[in-house]
């Protein structure tokens, strides 16, 4: 499989080209390799759809964004999938083909067919189905062909006649003195036809609602406010253009347990503070089970520890994120007397090294905290399950 070109490259710009700069970029290559300039050339017709693709990335802001983030992989999770062939690039860009070089797709004004609307879905998933991707099966109310007339409009028997206003053109024509003015004829919309005789099903419209069924894949990495771009599936063209687009907006639901930043998964894991002096080794819940962790002699409260590789996986396919850990270290609050009496032991010996501190607060010296989510984990609630099983087995059990 051929690897891609660069987008800019191909149209040869920089990274940061204003959209006319794109607009020029794109009309000069599409000038150059026309198919009608260069009849049976394979290579010329290769080069015509890279650049047609380029320009539609490009051109794009949102697609444009993804692309310089995450390049082409991050293209492949909104759907897009370049153009079919020379027709679905004219229909497209027939505009810019007719604008500047004074041929195109061979549609003039009148038959020039126009690209179906676009349609919008919220798809609500899981946190760990955006973390690892999903694919989810959508069903979307749009518009379809209508089967008893073919999207004609025209009940069977019959068929369109010519508009009389403006006799089949699609366009009226005023004159003021020498200047000649031709507008859309406002009877017709310009088609040059009228419907006499509607179709009983879709009443003249050419379209009948459905719900269709849609297979959409979640690529792993995506987060709430992405939308992934699904080409072709939006309403049908009214007058045999391409149809729309559909755009899936993607939401994200929250974790009981774990909260994310970009790539990094964030929790608070809860110690006992004999623990945290002694040092020990815990299983922590991860994206994909439990992880045996090591807690360092001396783990103070607020303390950040990392499990490398353990985050969420990134767009562009390079790896993944880390899980960033909280340590919360818990005071008993019910202690028993053979355990004040061990406390105030352990305060008795450690009062000569109190003594010895040279800042006149002694043992209780600030100390640096750098809280790198203080955003996130303020509003943190806790995992209950590991909290009650620190409680019960540490706690109340004499630590």
């Amino acid at each position: 499989m051929n690897q891609k070109r660069d987008y800019y490259d191909i149209l040869g710009i920089s990274r940061n080209a204003s959209d006319d700069e794109i607009k020029k970029g794109y009309r000069c290559l599409a000038l150059k390799y026309h198919p009608d300039r260069n009849p049976g050339d394979k290579e010329a017709e290769e080069r015509f759809k890279e650049a047609a693709e380029a320009y539609e990335v490009l051109r794009d802001p949102e697609k444009r964004q993804i692309y310089d983030h995450y390049g082409h992989a991050g293209l492949q999770g909104t759907g897009f999938q370049g153009f079919s062939g020379f027709d679905d690039i004219f229909s497209s860009f027939g505009d810019i083909f007719e604008g500047f070089f004074g041929f195109g797709s061979g549609l003039g004004s009148r038959g020039r067919a126009r690209e179906g609307a676009d349609l919008q879905y919220d798809l609500k998933i899981s946190f760990i189905d955006a973390a690892f991707g999903v694919e989810k099966e959508i069903e979307v109310p749009r518009g379809e062909v209508c089967k008893r007339c073919n999207g004609s409009g025209v009940e069977t028997g019959f068929q369109k006649e010519p508009c009389r206003a403006c006799e089949g053109t699609g366009q009226v024509v005023r004159s003021q003195g020498f200047i000649r003015l031709a507008t859309t004829c406002p009877s017709c919309g310009g088609s040059g036809e009228h419907i006499t005789h509607p179709c009983k099903e879709c009443r003249g419209s050419g379209h009948v609602q459905i719900r269709k069924k849609i297979n959409v894949k979640i690529p792993p990495g995506v987060n709430s406010g992405m939308s992934l771009r699904l080409r072709g599936e939006g309403e049908p063209s009214s007058n045999g253009g391409p149809p729309g687009d559909l755009y899936v907006q993607i939401y994200a639901e929250d974790h009981p347990f774990f909260e994310r930043q970009e790539d990094e998964v964030i929790c608070h894991i809860p110690v006992s503070f004999v623990d945290a002096a002694l040092g020990t080794t815990i299983e922590v819940p991860t994206l994909e089970g439990s992880e045996k962790m090591l807690i360092p002699k001396g783990t103070q409260p607020g303390d950040v520890l990392r499990l490398r590789g353990k985050g969420i996986p990134r767009l562009r396919g390079q790896g993944r994120g880390d899980q960033v850990i909280f340590v919360d270290v818990r005071i008993p609050t019910a202690l028993s007397k053979e355990q004040e009496e061990a406390l105030r032991e352990f305060a008795r010996l450690g009062m000569e090294e109190r003594n010895e501190e040279s800042h006149p607060w002694g043992f209780f010296t600030k100390r640096k905290h750098e809280n790198h989510y203080a955003g996130n984990s303020t509003n943190y609630i806790g995992y209950r399950g590991w909290q009650q099983r620190l409680d019960s087995n540490n706690f109340q059990a004499g630590c």
